[in-house]
């Protein structure tokens, strides 16, 4: 019974499911993570880096959070995952660059420990390579635009 339970077990995978949940854990945590640092905007963005395209530091640093928080809802939706993966991915780096080279500062800028950056790359490329799986938007989308297609090329050739 033992041997019949594991070899039915070892090829039967819920890989779209598995996929659903690493999504939304991931997105999850990542949006937990834009809350806490939205929420402490005002001490982390001077500390953090003088902005960008000319806006102060707050401005810049409460763009970039908006800007994750929508990745990261588009990561739990399975909506343009791919190209939302792109941001994070960039963040995680340079969060982790920063990491190596001050931890102590950069800890307090992240509100994160070393390693945390590490995990969320690898969850990050993960999905990448992975892709959303079929519990998503972006398959949901995939098929209503492959059977308008498909009517359309009925449609021509009548």
């Amino acid at each position: 019974m033992l041997k019949k339970l594991f070899l039915y077990n070892v090829g039967y995978t819920y890989s779209n499911l598995s996929r659903l949940f690493l999504r939304a854990f991931t997105g999850v945590m990542f949006l937990h993570l834009c809350v806490r640092q939205l929420l402490h905007v005002d001490e982390l963005a001077p500390a953090a880096f003088d902005g960008f395209l000319g806006l102060s530091p707050e401005v810049s640093a409460t763009a970039l959070l908006i800007v994750e928080s929508l990745c990261a809802v588009c990561i739990m939706l399975g909506l343009l995952m791919r190209v939302a993966l792109i941001p994070p991915i960039v963040i995680m780096c340079i969060a982790e660059w920063v990491l190596l080279q001050d931890p102590g500062h950069a800890a307090s800028i992240f509100s994160f420990q070393p390693g945390y950056p590490m995990m969320f790359l690898g969850v990050f490329v993960y999905l990448l390579l992975a892709g959303p799986g079929k519990i998503s938007l972006d398959y949901l989308i995939g098929l209503h635009l492959i059977d308008s297609n498909e009517d359309d090329e009925v449609l021509d050739k009548a």
